[in-house]
């Protein structure tokens, strides 16, 4: 299967080539072939490596059979010892290569963090998150933007939405979607009871015009005077932007911006996100229906991590994985969960498609 998949890409990687010779007039076309050339190149190489080593190997093996002198029999056995783990390794990295990508890996990605049960103390814990993702996007040299933000008044949000700008940003991210869990005493808890709160964080991929259409007769948009907190700083001019999916009676509402104009745009990402989201998780379960794992799959109703502030401990229930250094989490250090969760979801994608190949 490894070998039939290999020389299906060599196949490709031929066609590419010959096609980029015959439309070197095609600027866009070529830059399109030449993208995925540059794609298909790490595992025309490591197949490379996998070729050659798989020949020496049976050179060896060969020579050991037919040899009758001992000295030189001993030097191809010690080659064997040596060369058949190297080909079991070069084999595994090539199956990891194979296993098919999220195209939406390296998009920018649209997150969006509510506050659910718990009143203001839900509130509170969804700008710690907005902090902790912040944080995180820092240390990977990823922008933020401000989308959309409904405050609580105290430091808190019911709602804030915002875009993580940078190569990569879904590919980590995409484990976040969930229930997060926070366990604490509240700042105006006078007796120091320990409250259970929920926040729910949804992450969408950025989505291009050409992902999806929709068509205008499928939107209602009612343009409406923006506010500041409090209802303070009223707008003399209608620019915030509420736009109602009809099929969907889904609703997204601007109004951070100065403009109509990109308080529109701004409410459009979000909804194509969604409504991309959306398709998108109909084909996943169509085509993994006999999967029972959920790691990645950002349920909304799926309890992922629980925030222990008492215990200074940290919970992905997914991996079944804890940090006991809850501060340094808070500060955006969720690598150690993500790196987990990323490793599960391909050993499972890698099985997954092995199991394909034997049937």
């Amino acid at each position: 299967m490894l070998i039939d998949s290999l020389a299906a890409i060599e196949t490709r990687y031929k066609e590419i080539t010959q096609q980029i010779e015959e439309n070197m007039d095609d600027y866009q076309k070529v830059a399109e072939l030449s993208k995925e050339r540059a794609d298909l190149d790490p595992i025309i190489e490591k197949g490379k490596q996998l070729r050659q080593t798989q020949k020496i190997l049976e050179e060896a093996q060969a020579f050991l059979d037919s040899s009758d002198d001992e000295e030189m029999r001993n030097l191809a056995q010690e080659d064997i010892q040596t060369l058949e783990p190297q080909l079991a390794a070069l084999e595994q990295e090539l199956k990891g290569m194979l296993v098919p990508k999220d195209p939406r890996d390296q998009r920018n990605v649209i997150m969006e963090i509510r506050a659910g049960t718990g009143g203001d103390e839900a509130g509170l814990f969804a700008a710690d998150l907005y902090r902790m993702y912040t944080r995180y996007a820092d240390t990977k040299g990823w922008k933020i933007e401000i989308l959309s933000q409904n405050e609580t008044g105290i430091g808190g949000f019911k709602e804030i939405i915002f875009m993580v700008k940078g190569k990569g940003a879904y590919s980590k991210l995409k484990y976040e979607s969930g229930v997060h869990r926070v366990q604490r005493i509240p700042s105006t808890e006078s007796s120091g009871r320990i409250h259970t709160s929920t926040v729910t964080v949804a992450v969408l991929a950025e989505v291009e015009d050409v992902d999806i259409e929709i068509p205008d007769s499928d939107l209602r948009i009612d343009v409406y005077k923006s506010a500041g907190a409090g209802g303070q700083n009223v707008q003399k001019n209608a620019t915030a932007i509420r736009i109602t999916h009809l099929p969907t009676g889904m609703v997204v509402a601007c109004q951070d911006e100065r403009s109509q104009l990109q308080n529109r745009l701004r409410a459009m990402s979000i909804l194509r996100a969604r409504l991309y989201e959306i398709e998108e998780q109909k084909r996943k379960e169509e085509r993994d229906a006999t999967r029972l794992s959920q790691v990645g799959s950002g349920e909304r109703s799926e309890k992922i991590r629980t925030y222990n502030y008492p215990q200074s401990r940290v919970t992905d229930h997914r991996v079944n994985i804890s940090s006991h250094n809850l501060a340094a989490v808070m500060e955006g250090d969720i690598d150690m969960f993500i790196d987990e969760l990323t490793l599960r979801d391909e050993t499972e994608r890698l099985s997954l498609v092995e199991e394909q190949g034997e049937e």
